[in-house]
């Protein structure tokens, strides 16, 4: 089953989805364009993986990480299906990064690989804007190219993790204006989701609504104001956003 939220007549609601409708609790069906979507989940702590495909770090000019690369996102980065994401006037180059985020549903300490998967809830669509000229070092992603606000669209739907059973092999790609530039599998992980969580819950807590993104395959490209972003992961959902510059972004509602 796919799961979302969004804000309706002033209100949150949980929604699934209906023959790509989406359906109310109470079982009414909405038109795309009668609601706001939020994320699909109220997130808790946002884990990041860099370079966590080998064809991305070589496209970088990066040796392949031999641990996670793992980063912290605050809920500001963020936002939902449909939203805008702000592109600086300083900004030389700033690309997307479509991934598949994993969802955790079950609190995990100490989790075994080979329990790993107990612990997921199910898995949606991130895209993890970097601008690349705010970046400092390869180890440490400094808060300007990853804490930006609004900067992390994710969505719309969650599907459950029963519902995807081989989540390691699914096809990730991204078209800018409706034109494809970026295409991979997650197949090519170096770290796969077992392993992320193991490594994650050797030394802190995992919990509900936490989120891991996996990382994105090669293939970035300079996205600019006015641009219509699709990252979309096979099996789950696609997701949309559009960039915007500051005078867009700053303008009074």
């Amino acid at each position: 089953m796919k799961h979302g939220r969004i804000s309706y007549n002033g209100a949150v609601h949980q929604v699934t989805e209906d023959s790509g409708r989406v359906r109310l609790a109470d079982g009414r069906l909405l038109q795309e364009g009668d609601f706001q979507w939020l994320p699909p989940v109220e997130v808790g702590t946002v884990f990041a993986l860099g370079l966590n495909y080998a064809d991305h770090a070589r496209e970088l000019a990066f040796k392949a990480p031999e641990v996670p690369l793992v980063f912290l996102k605050g809920p500001n980065t963020i936002t939902g299906h449909n939203a805008k994401t702000r592109r600086p006037a300083d900004a030389t180059y700033m690309h997307y990064e479509c991934e598949l985020a994993v969802v955790i549903g079950k609190t995990g300490k100490n989790v075994a690989k080979a329990d790993a998967m107990d612990i997921v809830a199910g898995y949606t669509v991130a895209n993890d804007y970097a601008i690349r000229d705010y970046l400092e070092n390869y180890y440490r992603p400094n808060l300007r190219v990853k804490n930006r606000d609004a900067c992390t669209p994710l969505g719309p739907w969650l599907v459950d993790a029963a519902d995807l059973p081989n989540p390691g092999a699914l096809k990730l790609s991204t078209r800018v204006n409706g034109k494809t530039t970026q295409e991979g599998t997650t197949a090519d992980m170096i770290f796969d989701i077992p392993t992320l969580i193991e490594y994650l819950s050797s030394f802190m807590t995992l919990n509900p609504g936490d989120v891991i993104l996996t990382g994105t395959p090669e293939g970035l490209a300079d996205v600019k104001p006015g641009d219509v972003i699709e990252t979309e992961v096979e099996n789950i959902c696609c997701l949309v956003n559009t960039i915007v510059d500051d005078q867009t972004w700053f303008a009074p509602v």
